[in-house]
């Protein structure tokens, strides 16, 4: 928790107690349904919470903006980003009914006005967003697959509308046909070991008519 505060300064009283709930939040849901392995719970704030918000060193979101988290899991990394980005909205979204009973559970529970979270595959929905972010869950050939018509054509941020990809190890290969994708390493940013080889990457998407 204390990596939360340190880089992420600006946080109000708020947004630090409903960090804070978090591992109360999940330990006591994972209990019950296994959402994060038995291991990583208890680095919950590091694998998981920060890892989440390398995102928001990427690129700040917006007041307004509609991101679309795919393949949440348990709520990674859009649960950390709607506390951090209480004026944007956030959908989240995963094909396992119980990952997303947690997700539902955790957001009522911190009072999370800014969070919608369904059992839906990412080719089924019908909304557009600013961008697109997950969490590894497949390569990104595929992944580009699921949501390449999902991204509004207005743009308001500094980066293209687009994905926004949490992502570990040599990217060349999955990465070739994708020349517009750019890396950026959050050990640029966060300072432990779990970060060395982390990345985002950021693949803007032309919107499709």
């Amino acid at each position: 928790m204390q990596d939360i505060v340190k880089y992420f300064p600006n946080l109000t009283e708020d947004q630090v107690s409903k960090f804070r709930e978090l591992e109360v939040l999940y330990k006591d849901w994972n209990a019950k349904i296994n959402v994060i392995s038995r291991k990583d719970i208890d680095e919950l704030y590091e694998k998981h919470v920060l890892h989440s918000l390398g995102i928001a060193k990427i690129q700040e979101f917006k007041p307004g903006s509609k991101i679309m988290d795919v393949g949440t899991g348990g709520g990674f990394p859009g649960i950390p980003l709607a506390i951090l980005y209480p004026e944007v909205d956030f959908y989240l979204i995963d094909v396992i009914a119980k990952k997303i009973r947690v997700v539902n559970e955790v957001a009522t529970a911190l009072g999370l006005q800014n969070v919608k979270a369904e059992q839906m595959r990412a080719e089924n929905v019908k909304e557009e967003f600013d961008f697109i972010v997950s969490r590894a869950v497949t390569n990104m050939p595929d992944f580009v697959q699921w949501v390449k018509d999902k991204v509004k054509k207005k743009q308001n941020h500094e980066l293209k509308n687009g994905i926004l990809y949490l992502k570990g190890g040599d990217l060349t290969e999955e990465l070739q046909d994708f020349p517009k994708a750019t890396q950026y390493d959050l050990a640029d940013y966060f300072k432990t070991e779990f970060f060395e080889t982390k990345k985002v990457v950021h693949l803007p998407l032309k919107y499709k008519v």
